[in-house]
């Protein structure tokens, strides 16, 4: 029996240059693998463009225009939602019954113009969007931009409230999904694990030759992290430290360069950050949320391709991943901890360890046949 799927993302999912793209490729990848037809359907609205590799794994691809600006605005419903509900989408949608995978709440907006009472409709919660709007705004220093996220935060609260029950919710994490039924009265929600590009643990044993911090810097989430360990843990203890990532701040690579034992590469490509996370002795991921929410898919890559990770709880809480991290709680235990690490090697125990804890959750191939169970 051919089984057809239309696929809705929030973005272009090529290429999976950060964790959102990631995660919807990964899945794309794995549902061509078992026959499913996809026809995928993307909003386009920024550099990413319209980009042919899609064509190897789709039937049909539908481009949609998000609507910017003043006319994606609405006074009751969240920019990232509002902006995305395309009469065009739901007629594309209407002509057939097959099932529908919506990628984020940003998609969500054409529930109400759905038979959910006659179709499967899945929808792929990349974290609690509501929370994570939150500590956009925490850590943005631009007053307007503090006040507009501050704002999509307390409507996207607000629209939770308002989603239908008959779909099903699949969360990135058992606390996402815990909080969707506890604080929404979500019936169907449910753990769907990260689909990470990494599937197997290939850290080498031994020593690496550096410390690394890396992830999208224009995010003032990541430029704090990264400013962080300059200032707090880097600039007392002399170990070889490189913060990797796309487009960085004037002020961040000025600041990444007043030490000689620290230093900035600036829009690695896919190849070169690999390399980095592969020789790095220690990768160092600090994160400063105070509203846990969705899991960093860097925090997987160097799990399953780097050496020893030294994160402080927020990174890891809620993901079972603690045993196989080192937590420090404040900078000087962060740097205790990496001046304890640097000269230990890596070692076969901790490669076993990390199998044990990341070959079955983050299994593509089986949440995948977890995923067609809720759409067929």
């Amino acid at each position: 029996m051919n089984r057809h799927l239309h696929i809705v993302c929030l973005d272009v999912p090529w290429p999976a240059d950060y964790g959102g793209a990631i995660d919807m490729m990964n899945r794309i990848i794995m549902l061509k693998k078992m026959d499913i037809h996809i026809h995928l359907h993307y909003f386009s609205y920024n550099e990413r463009g319209t980009p042919n590799e899609l064509n190897q794994f789709c039937d049909s691809i539908h481009v949609y225009e998000r609507k910017t600006g003043h006319k994606g605005v609405s006074s009751k419903l969240p920019y990232i939602i509002s902006s995305r509900i395309n009469d065009d989408l739901v007629a594309a949608l209407q002509k057939d019954d097959h099932p529908i995978l919506l990628e984020g709440l940003h998609c969500t907006g054409i529930l109400p113009q759905l038979d959910l009472q006659n179709r499967k409709v899945v929808v792929r919660m990349h974290n609690e969007e509501s929370l994570y709007y939150k500590e956009l705004a925490r850590s943005e220093s631009s007053w307007l931009k503090k006040l507009y996220f501050l704002r999509e935060s307390r409507l996207i609260r607000k629209y939770n409230h308002q989603l239908p029950d008959d779909c099903v919710y699949a969360c990135i994490t058992q606390m996402d999904a815990d909080n969707m039924e506890q604080n929404y009265h979500l019936h169907h929600a449910t753990f769907l694990p990260a689909f990470p590009s990494w599937q197997q643990v290939s850290g080498e044993e031994g020593i690496g030759n550096l410390c690394l911090y890396h992830g999208n810097l224009s995010v003032p989430e990541n430029e704090e992290a990264a400013m962080w360990l300059l200032e707090k843990v880097f600039s007392k203890i002399r170990k070889p430290f490189v913060i990797a990532g796309k487009k960085p701040s004037k002020r961040l690579q000025k600041m990444a360069h007043l030490f000689q034992h620290t230093c900035l590469v600036a829009d690695p490509s896919e190849s070169e950050l690999n390399d980095l996370i592969r020789k790095a002795h220690i990768n160092v991921l600090p994160c400063f949320n105070r509203n846990i929410t969705g899991i960093r898919l860097k925090l997987l890559h160097v799990l399953f391709e780097g050496r020893h990770c030294v994160v402080n709880e927020p990174m890891v809480e809620g993901t079972g991943l603690e045993a196989a991290c080192h937590i420090g709680t404040n900078a000087e235990a962060v740097a205790s901890i990496i001046a304890q690490l640097y000269n230990q090697p890596f070692t076969s125990e901790e490669v076993l360890l990390r199998k044990k804890l990341l070959s079955n959750t983050y299994d593509n191939e089986k949440n995948s046949r977890e995923l067609t169970q809720y759409l067929w």
